[in-house]
């Protein structure tokens, strides 16, 4: 016996059902790609202040301003050139951030028409800066920050003046936040120390829900100082200000050697050491250490975690 054929409107219904179905999945698929696209985190690293100077490298790559021109998909942190390779390529790895680097003999500027403009990144990242950030540059920086940037501060010890300009980063990172034109008066809520530490670990505080020390990319439990400085908190001028990891036999406002704090609208992070971003791979001719994956620390995963943390 032949099994009726189905009347014609239950197939048009169906058909129109199906239809639906398809334009809600599409819709759906390109409200997903939108919100990814927005959701993407922008974040500046800086070369433009002697970061490359003596045998420091800080620099995801050489392509510069975008990384992607040495590797369009690297797999392995030598894809990129420079000693925080490791870094970006962790980063570009996730497919959630846009990494450019300002380059060599450029300025920072806000609310310019530049690629590299400030107002087109969520996070900007001073590794270790050796040269005096001019009036106008702290003035983007300042404001950028307070309009709801990230700055990621990186320092390294008192002296450590790799260009021979009479400037190091203590000084200079000092210097931007006590010497500017949009607030001058403490900001942040710390100041760095003129210290150089030879050696240590210093370690977390327990804090189970801060997002950088238990973020998406692991849990923090220790860095490494070799050869670095800390920071003295005042949380009587901005009482954001925490400090996240300690020199051993130090806690409360002093010995901080990993901060953080907000400024307007925006957030900051302090680090005492670039000697923890420091993958050990870097242009030829410099003398590198791989601090990136030392075995004592979890630097990876506080790095990552706090430019998530100052880009979301």
């Amino acid at each position: 016996m032949l099994t009726p054929a189905k009347p014609r409107h239950r197939l048009a219904t169906a058909l129109t059902a199906l239809g639906v179905l398809l334009t809600a999945a599409a819709l759906q698929t390109s409200t997903a790609a939108h919100a990814d696209a927005a959701t993407t985190h922008r974040i500046l690293f800086d070369n433009g202040h002697a970061e490359t100077a003596g045998n420091a490298d800080w620099i995801i790559s050489t392509s510069q301003p975008d990384p992607l021109g040495e590797d369009s998909s690297p797999s392995d942190e030598t894809d990129w050139t420079g000693a925080l390779s490791s870094w970006g390529v962790a980063l570009q790895q996730t497919g959630d951030y846009s990494l450019d680097t300002l380059p060599s003999g450029s300025m920072l500027t806000y609310g310019g028409s530049a690629a590299t403009d400030l107002s087109n990144f969520d996070t900007l990242v001073l590794p270790e800066p050796n040269t005096l950030f001019t009036t106008a540059e702290k003035t983007a920086i300042m404001t950028s920050v307070k309009n709801g940037g990230g700055l990621f501060m990186i320092s390294d010890h008192t002296g450590a003046d790799r260009n021979n300009d009479g400037e190091d980063a203590v000084e200079i990172l000092n210097d931007l936040m006590t010497n500017n034109s949009v607030d001058s008066t403490d900001p942040f809520g710390f100041s760095i120390d003129s210290l150089s530490i030879s050696s240590g670990y210093p370690a977390a505080i327990s804090d189970s829900t801060n997002p950088v020390l238990h973020g998406s990319f692991g849990t923090v439990t220790k860095s490494l100082i070799a050869s670095g400085t800390t920071a003295t908190l005042k949380p009587a001028d901005n009482s954001a200000v925490k400090g996240l990891l300690y020199r051993s036999g130090y806690s409360g406002n002093t010995g901080a050697f990993f901060a953080t704090s907000t400024f307007g609208s925006g957030k900051v992070a302090f680090w005492g050491d670039s000697s923890p971003i420091d993958d050990g791979t870097g242009q030829s001719g410099n003398t590198l250490y791989d601090g990136w994956n030392d075995g004592g620390a979890t630097n990876a995963a506080l790095a990552l975690n706090a430019a998530e943390w100052l880009s979301s």
